[in-house]
């Protein structure tokens, strides 16, 4: 990871954005974010940066939501995403 600050995404906004936090994925779609993956959260300054990453991200999220008019559940359609090789 770059010693940027990790970027927190805007969520049901898009079926592109994702943003990695050490191996766990944070994929925006439209309907749905998904978190896939795993990260360790270590004792140093490098976890607290995971940690503050991961909170940002979920406050987000929450945030967000607590704005919504939201129904009591969903049925989630899978979108098939094609992305074009760039080596063809």
């Amino acid at each position: 990871m770059s010693k940027e600050k990790l970027l927190c995404i805007t969520p049901f906004e898009n079926e592109e954005e994702v943003i990695t936090i050490q191996e766990l994925s944070i994929e925006n779609r439209l309907d749905r974010v998904s978190i896939n993956g795993s990260v360790d959260i270590t004792k140093d300054k490098q976890g607290l940066e995971y940690a503050f990453a991961l909170k940002r991200q979920i406050d987000t999220i929450v945030e967000y939501l607590k704005k919504q008019d939201l129904s009591d559940k969903i049925s989630i359609e899978n979108v098939d995403r094609v992305v074009k090789n760039p080596f063809e």
